[in-house]
């Protein structure tokens, strides 16, 4: 795979290391959202078939990204509270624990914390302070899970820093106690392979606006079979069994769509959102996240070693995805003079608890990692 800049308006001058931030929009998924936009000019030309067409083209490609043979067990959400939020609300359980990642991200969180008012307890396994920092903290996550463990939810790689946890092992625990895997993919899905059938999540939560290189305000979630039949958060017209017959919508009905379908949000054929996210994933699905990790791979693999030379740290890349991972500043190293190197040679990370997230994707090249290097060099002579 080459460098894919053409395909942004990414000005020259800047470098932007922040797909975990947000994404940029790319050119063809920013024309889908015109076009959307336009389309509202005259309503008269909308079918009773654009309701449901586009949707059900974003699940198909969606599920073809994940490995998901059973599209009707994807749906479209509005945000990760919402996808969190469908599968609190139906967990059976009303004791045991729920084990979540240290400083994982709120949305996955809150949801969780609130059922401590129904009697279930949430334990969190902190990240360790060891040179082995990625393998001790699976190791512990893997020893958390016991006989009173309801649920593990955690991100396929860490938000702040991209510690890459071992979902397959996870999983293979959980089922030897009965409890459920849920997992906030919003920052690996569309960068990282993920395979349902091989990690087999009962629920998958990602927002659109990161690595699926979507708009804001959408997201795709994956449900597994654990949560057939359950309560949705919203009752909505449009997930109920014969919704495409307009003309008899006031025949109510009990029964919901195939599935997950349940569960998906009021007003999904948003006309302007729902082309733009396929479009983005239409395109991931050329490029393919494994080509993403490969190109991430070789643009950065020398830098990376470079860097650690420097003093920073980094996590083994045993351990962490090329596409996100922290840099660890050692304490002979001014964090103010290095922010403001940062911000001096128009490098865009974010920082996330103590580190510096750096979240490239296959538009840096070659120039925006030397004036990384060179930012990141400049406070130790200072």
């Amino acid at each position: 795979m080459k460098c894919q800049r053409k395909k942004f308006f990414l000005q020259r001058k800047n470098a932007y290391f922040n797909c975990a931030y947000m994404s940029p929009s790319m050119k063809k998924v920013e024309n889908a959202g015109i076009a959307g936009i336009k389309s509202k000019r005259n309503p008269a030309k909308f079918a009773v078939d654009d309701f449901f067409n586009e949707t059900t083209a974003l699940r198909n490609n969606f599920s073809k990204l994940i490995n998901n043979e059973e599209p009707e067990r994807t749906v479209i959400i509005p945000s990760v509270s919402y996808g969190i939020a469908n599968a609190v609300n139906n967990l059976k359980f009303t004791n045991g624990k729920i084990v979540l990642a240290g400083e994982q991200f709120p949305s996955n969180v809150y949801p969780w914390v609130k059922l401590q008012e129904k009697g279930l307890r949430v334990e969190f396994v902190e990240a360790p302070n060891s040179k082995q920092r990625g393998e001790d903290w699976n190791a512990s996550l893997l020893e958390s899970i016991d006989s009173e463990t309801r649920a593990v939810a955690i991100g396929h790689v860490h938000w702040s820093d991209g510690t890459r946890f071992l979902l397959e092992e996870i999983r293979n625990k959980l089922d030897q106690v009965g409890g459920l895997l849920i997992v906030d993919g919003t920052q690996s899905v569309g960068a990282l392979p993920f395979d349902v059938q091989q990690i087999r999540p009962d629920a998958l939560i990602v927002a659109g606006y990161k690595w699926l290189m979507g708009p804001y305000s959408i997201g795709m979630a994956y449900y597994g079979s654990a949560f057939d039949g359950g309560q949705p958060i919203e009752e909505n017209w449009i997930n109920r069994m014969q919704s495409e017959d307009f003309a008899n919508l006031v025949k109510y009905q009990d029964d919901y769509r195939p599935k997950a379908i349940r569960y998906e949000v009021g007003e999904h054929s948003n006309f302007i959102l729902v082309p733009m996210l396929n479009t983005a994933i239409k395109q991931l699905l050329k490029w393919g996240p494994e080509n993403i990790q490969e190109y991430l791979d070789r643009l950065l693999k020398s830098s990376v070693s470079e860097i650690v030379e420097m003093g920073y740290q980094i996590e083994d890349s045993n351990w962490r995805a090329n596409h996100l991972f922290g840099i660890r500043v050692p304490e002979k190293i001014s964090r103010e003079k290095l922010n403001h190197s940062l911000k001096k040679h128009r490098i865009s990370v974010s920082n996330r608890g103590d580190a510096i997230r750096v979240a490239p994707h296959v538009y840096n090249d070659e120039i925006d990692v030397r004036k990384l290097l060179k930012a990141l060099k400049e406070p130790i002579f200072a």
